[in-house]
């Protein structure tokens, strides 16, 4: 078919059952592998999704990690974090903490981020910015204008991002002010090798490059291996944990290197990683509760104090932050998605609010609980659906009063570091962490009981970005058991749909098919289904349209019919889903 050199890189469709095996398992990325851990997630209850995914996150501090460079701040110049998606968010994160460290120890901030699509990005998601490596070197010009040295922490979870491959090269062009840092999960040999539309390498050709100058330290590496994620491909989770885990503990290590030599950064390496471990241990001990709360009806708002509420569900930000973003004007246009303050929380939100939907406030015993308190008791008079999630020291109680006001708290108590300084950032980058687990374990958890993953697969994604396309692309084949050419007809057919797919919508590029596909619903269940049972689109959308659970009747589906196909297959699967 036209247009099939743009898919050479994706492997064949193996024989039924030959994708759980071992020797054919090694040929994907660890990113994208099926985590042997939850293959039966979509039959887990609330108690055991998070003991599972709790089991998944373990497996951050089980790997051997990759040596870390001897990283040191670069005097009078600038340390960049970038990625895209969560990676970005990450990198803004860290930013943002580093800078307010630096600046109690007296030293002049040097950090800054950048993420796909900018500012806009950190509040809402932006997928398809990440494919372009020239908007990427060209966020990276203009943050970098007029430094002597810049160090460029580039965060690509599968080693895949175009955005950040771009601006690794470039950096390698440009040796004498720029030493890049990529970090990622994935072996080198497992990087994204297929074209970048916009660029002249694949990311595994500017991966290999950097290792090759690792040798003279003109470019470094970070890729430890944590195993595959508890949901297949779902980077927003492991893979972003991972990175605020490896990136904050080398950062830190760091500071102590200029007062203390080397050898004193090593030892205090493993202190720190020693306390996100810890993190892990006290965030997962409270699974009954984080299970209760992912039962929860309704919309789910989050109302935070400090950074803990930047993650993927509508939140709002209490206090005025605004000095932490690079473009604020930018988050101006977002409206009342993302606020500073209790007054527009009320306004924008409060009057929505019905009585099933749920609001969890997220806030440390170091915040105005006086403030906390005046929200919960306006936002008690619309729902009683509300819940906490309460960070403390030892020493530490919540004032009865506010107590009262929760039905239900997540109290995680964390002990006094005996650090310098830094220890105050430990402590806060063990809250960020702890709630990021139990709001990605509450979220993922949500979509598994309402029926939205196959076995542990989210099966019905929006294809908005290439890597989302070729994800989507490996399920259809995985779970039809058809050949590659033939899976990629049913993609672009249900893509486009109604529209024929010529031969020139055939060799179009991959950007072109995003495009389409990027506010469409269930491109990948339609597809597979025409795949399952040589149907029709019409009759597909008509089937999946008649089921209450799309993941639930297709799962029913393949056990019945074994992956085999005949004529008579869509009377089977009327039969089934009747």
């Amino acid at each position: 078919m036209p247009g099939t050199k743009r898919f050479q890189h994706v492997i064949e469709t193996p024989e039924p059952g030959k994708w759980e095996l071992s020797e054919y398992e090694a040929s994907l990325p660890i990113t994208e592998k099926s985590n042997p851990l939850t293959k039966d997630l979509d039959k887990a209850n609330a108690e055991q999704i998070v003991q599972l995914l709790g089991q998944c996150d373990a497996e951050i501090f089980q790997e051997e990690g990759s040596a870390m460079p001897a990283y040191q701040d670069p005097e009078g110049g600038l340390v960049v974090l970038s990625g895209g998606g969560t990676s970005g968010r990450m990198a803004f994160l860290m930013s943002v903490s580093f800078n307010q460290l630096m600046k109690g120890l007296g030293q002049k901030p040097l950090y800054t981020y950048l993420i796909a699509g900018g500012d806009r990005s950190v509040v809402a998601s932006r997928e398809g910015t990440e494919d372009s490596a020239l908007h990427g070197i060209e966020e990276l010009k203009k943050v970098a204008a007029g430094k002597k040295r810049v160090i460029v922490i580039g965060i690509s979870v599968g080693l895949s991002a175009p955005f950040v491959a771009g601006q690794m090269d470039f950096c390698m062009s440009n040796p004498d002010i720029f030493l890049p840092v990529l970090v990622g999960f994935n072996p080198i040999n497992m990087a994204r090798n297929d074209p970048i539309e916009d660029w002249n390498s694949t990311f595994r050709e500017i991966a290999e490059k950097m290792q090759k100058l690792q040798e003279k330290q003109k470019a470094f590496v970070l890729n430890p291996a944590i195993g595959p994620e508890g949901l297949s491909g779902s980077s927003r989770m492991k893979g972003g944990s991972a990175t605020k885990v490896l990136l904050e503990t080398l950062l830190l290590a760091a500071h102590k290197t200029v007062d203390r030599g080397i050898a004193a950064s090593q030892s205090c390496l493993l202190e720190i990683l020693r306390t996100f471990e810890r993190a892990h241990k006290v965030t997962y001990s409270q699974g009954t509760k984080i299970a209760a709360l992912m039962k929860q009806k309704g919309r789910v708002y989050l109302v935070g104090w400090q950074t803990l509420d930047f993650q993927d569900v509508r939140g709002f930000l209490i206090g005025d932050h605004s000095d932490m973003f690079n473009r604020k004007e930018e988050l101006i246009d977002q409206g009342p998605q993302f606020s500073f303050s209790q007054e527009d929380f009320l306004s924008s939100i409060l009057p929505s609010l019905t009585e099933i939907d749920t609001v969890l406030f997220i806030f440390t015993l170091d915040d105005n609980l006086t403030e906390v308190e005046t929200l919960v008791e306006q936002v008690k008079k619309k729902t009683p659906n509300i819940q906490a999630l309460a960070h403390s020291t030892v020493g530490q109680y919540l004032p009865s009063p506010l107590k009262k006001l929760f039905p239900s708290i997540i109290s995680i108590t964390w002990p006094l570091l005996f650090f310098e300084y830094e220890g105050n950032f430990i402590q806060k980058f063990q809250r960020e962490l702890s709630t990021k687990w139990v709001l990605n374990t509450v979220s993922t958890g949500a979509h598994v009981l309402r029926g939205k993953i196959l076995y542990n697969h989210m099966l019905d994604l929006r294809l908005r970005n290439s890597k989302l396309f070729w994800r989507g692309l490996a399920m259809l084949q995985r779970f039809s058991g058809q050949p590659k050419a033939q899976c990629i007809k049913s993609l672009l057919k249900a893509i486009h749909f109604p529209q024929e797919v010529s031969e020139e919508i055939q060799a179009a590029p991959i950007s072109y098919h995003i495009q389409v596909a990027h506010e469409k619903e269930q491109v990948i269940p339609t597809a597979l289904l025409t795949l399952l049972f040589r149907c029709s689109i019409p009759e597909a959308k008509t089937h999946l349209t008649a089921s209450p659970s799309v993941c639930e009747t297709i799962k029913n589906i393949l056990l019945r019919l074994g992956r085999k196909r005949s004529a008579d297959s869509i009377d089977t699967l009327k039969m089934t889903i009747e």
